[in-house]
C-alpha cells in the first residue's frame, strides 16, 4: 500500500508540475500579447464604439455636444454635396475597378514568361506602387496641366487640341482613373503569383488537344485565376470607395472642378476636421461602412457561381 501511495504522490506531483508549467506559459503568452490587446482596445475597439455614439450626437472637437438621435442621418439626406460625393465615388469605382483588374491581368500575362531580364521588367511595373501617393499626384498634376502639361504638349505636336484633363468635369474622373491605374503594381504581382500557381500540366494537355494560346487563356488560365480576380475585385471596390489621398492632393482638397472630384471620404474628412462636425462625420462613416458591407456581401454571395478553386 505504501508503494502505491508513493507512486500516486509522484503522479500527482508530476501533474501539478506540468500544470504549473502550462500556467506559466499561459501567463507569459498573455503578457506578450497584452500590448497588442491594449492597442486593439485603445486604438480600434474604443474609437469604433465611440463613433457609433458620436453619430447620434452633435459632438465636435470644441464641445462635447448633445444627443440628437437620428438628426445627423436626416441632415445627410438633404445634403447635396453628400449625394454628389456618393455619385462621384460610385462612378469612379465602376470605372476604375474593371480597368485595374483587366490591365493588371493583361500585364501579368505578358510578364509571366521566362526570358532574360524578366525580373527587371517586373520591377519596373512594381516601382510606381512604392512612390508616395502625394508625390504621384504632384507629378501627374504637372503632366496633365491644361496649359503646359506634357500630355497636351504631345497632343499639340500631332495636331490635336489641348484636353482639360483636370479642369473639366467631363475629363476629371477619366484622368483620375488613369492616374489610379499607375499604381496597379500590387495587383500585377498578385496575378503573377496566381498564374505561377497553375500547373503546367493543364497547358500541356490542352496543347496536345490542339488548343491555341487564346483557348488556353480562356478555358484554363481565367477559370483557375478566378480566386485571385475575386480577391482583387473585393479589395479594389473597398479601396476605391475609400479613395482620399490622390484626389485630395490633386485638387488641394477642393474637389474641383465643380466638385467632380469630391469623393465620399473627402467630404467626410472636411466635415470632421474642416468644419469640426465630428458627429456628422461619424454618421457618414457608418453609412460608408454599410455600403461597403452590402457590396462585399453581394460579391461573396455571387462568387460561388464564377469563382473556381483548384481541387
Amino acid at each position: 500500500m505504501s508503494g502505491e501511495k508513493k507512486v500516486k504522490r509522484q503522479v500527482e506531483g508530476k501533474k501539478k508540475y506540468r500544470g504549473s508549467i502550462e500556467a506559466k506559459k499561459a501567463r507569459m503568452g498573455v503578457l506578450f500579447t497584452l500590448p497588442w490587446i491594449l492597442g486593439l482596445l485603445i486604438f480600434y475597439a474604443y474609437p469604433l464604439i465611440a463613433s457609433v455614439y458620436y453619430s447620434f450626437t452633435s459632438y465636435s472637437v470644441l464641445n462635447a455636444g448633445e444627443f440628437v438621435g437620428l438628426e445627423n442621418y436626416r441632415t445627410l439626406m438633404h445634403d447635396d454635396l453628400f449625394w454628389k460625393s456618393i455619385g462621384n465615388t460610385l462612378v469612379f469605382t465602376a470605372m476604375s475597378v474593371p480597368v485595374n483588374i483587366i490591365l493588371g491581368l493583361a500585364i501579368a500575362l505578358l510578364l509571366n514568361v521566362k526570358i532574360k531580364g524578366i525580373g527587371l521588367y517586373r520591377t519596373i511595373f512594381f516601382i510606381p506602387t512604392l512612390v508616395p501617393v502625394v508625390a504621384t499626384a504632384t507629378v501627374w498634376r504637372w503632366l496633365l496641366n491644361s496649359n503646359y502639361g506634357l500630355f497636351n504638349s504631345l497632343l499639340s505636336k500631332i495636331g490635336l487640341g489641348p484636353i482639360p484633363w483636370l479642369a473639366s468635369e467631363d475629363w476629371s474622373k477619366i484622368s483620375l482613373v488613369m492616374i489610379a491605374a499607375w499604381g496597379i503594381g500590387q495587383a500585377i504581382i498578385i496575378n503573377l503569383g496566381g498564374l505561377q500557381d497553375i500547373s503546367p500540366e493543364y497547358y500541356e494537355a490542352a496543347g496536345i488537344d490542339g488548343a491555341n494560346t487564346w483557348q488556353k487563356v480562356k478555358h484554363i488560365t481565367l477559370p483557375l485565376l478566378t480566386p485571385v480576380i475575386f480577391y482583387n475585385l473585393v479589395m479594389g471596390i473597398i479601396n476605391s470607395l475609400q479613395i482620399f489621398t490622390l484626389p485630395y492632393a490633386l485638387t488641394n482638397g477642393e474637389g474641383s472642378p465643380t466638385h467632380s472630384l469630391t469623393f465620399y471620404v473627402m467630404h467626410l474628412y472636411n466635415n470632421a476636421f474642416g468644419y469640426m462636425k465630428m458627429g456628422y462625420a461619424s454618421a457618414m462613416a457608418w453609412i460608408l461602412f454599410v455600403i461597403i458591407l452590402i457590396l462585399t456581401l453581394v460579391i461573396f454571395g455571387t462568387s460561388k457561381k464564377w469563382v473556381h478553386y483548384q481541387q
